[in-house]
């Protein structure tokens, strides 16, 4: 079993390189011009062309290509001339860090409420969820952003406690050793807590509006997963054993949408790693998505692909992990 799931997850991640490849080939950018500029004489063009292999053929380009990822190299970047590693090993934790209290956001929020609309089916609860939902399905994460700067920064009265685009004011920028990389772990360790709660206060913003958009995603499986175990024949028999309601909802059915929640909460977390781009840009946070952002438009390729890549990655390591968690919340799966 273990030898199997090895060789799915390689040959994902081959198929992964592949794809990340054939962009880097088809996209209408000529590395060759990103790195020389475009008024570079003819034989400085074909001679960088030479030193990054691209006038081989395609196989032995992939073959490079993937003995090189596999060595942890993704070449330079042209916008910062690092290593694209070491400029995602630097963004990454913003995005990591964003994305995890947004996803603590959606589930502390979100499981309760797809219980309590299961619960109260078609009654005004369930309605004013529901319509809680569909508004976070609906309204554009960059728009959210620019209303929420707008609302809470530039206008209202308590705007200072708010504060604006960034991940930390320029005051404290720097007082704190980057040990980790996650602003608030790493203020902690140093016990910088006016540190510590202006990184928090900065976060509270972009995170809520990221978290609205997962909690959006998991009140509305949780409470589909709950209608259907609630309609159960088990759910009637500990009714009718005299089983207090509370107990047959939040732990009967509630413990049995675990497993298929799991999946629900995993892919919420991938996305939000994923698809935090428009509000890192919103909110000039210094982020993996703020950073594929800027290498597109520099067409910094290397950059691009080696941060496509890294998502497609945390895609894998998260289904991964939410397959190990089955076989500890199910033992059916073992």
């Amino acid at each position: 079993m273990a030898l199997s799931v090895v060789v799915t997850v390689g040959l994902t991640f081959l198929g992964l390189l592949f794809v990340t490849f054939i962009i880097g080939r088809v996209v209408p950018i000529d590395p060759v011009l990103a790195i020389v500029g475009d008024r570079a004489p003819e034989h400085v063009v074909e001679r960088v062309r030479q030193e990054l292999g691209l006038d081989l053929p395609l196989y032995e380009q992939f073959a490079i290509y993937v003995w090189n990822v596999l060595q942890g190299d993704l070449g330079n970047s042209v916008l910062t001339a690092n290593p694209v590693l070491e400029d995602i090993k630097r963004v990454f934790p913003a995005t990591l860090e964003l994305a995890t209290v947004a996803t603590l956001l959606g589930v502390f929020l979100g499981v309760p409420m797809g219980v309590l609309a299961a619960v109260y089916k078609g009654r005004w609860p369930d309605q004013v969820i529901r319509v809680v939902g569909l508004l976070g399905y609906s309204i554009p994460v960059f728009w959210l952003g620019l209303m929420g700067l707008l609302l809470f920064y530039a206008r209202w009265p308590w705007g200072t406690l708010v504060p604006g685009p960034g991940r930390i004011d320029v005051f404290y920028d720097g007082l704190v050793d980057p040990v980790t990389g996650v602003m608030l772990i790493d203020a902690a360790m140093a016990g910088a807590w006016d540190v510590f709660w202006n990184a928090a206060w900065h976060l509270v913003l972009p995170a809520s509006i990221l978290g609205y958009f997962s909690l959006a995603y998991i009140s509305r499986m949780t409470r589909s997963f709950m209608l259907e175990q609630l309609s159960q024949e088990y759910i009637t028999t500990a009714r009718v054993k005299g089983v207090k309601e509370w107990r047959v909802i939040w732990v009967h059915a509630l413990g049995n949408v675990r497993v298929p929640l799991v999946t629900v909460i995993a892919l919420s977390y991938a996305n939000l790693l994923e698809g935090s781009v428009l509000t890192e840009i919103v909110f000039a946070w210094p982020g993996l998505g703020f950073y594929l952002t800027q290498s597109l438009l520099n067409a910094d390729m290397n950059a691009v692909l080696g941060a496509t890549m890294v998502v497609g990655a945390v895609f894998i390591g998260i289904n991964l992990l939410s397959d190990v968690l089955y076989r500890v919340l199910d033992p059916r799966a073992r």
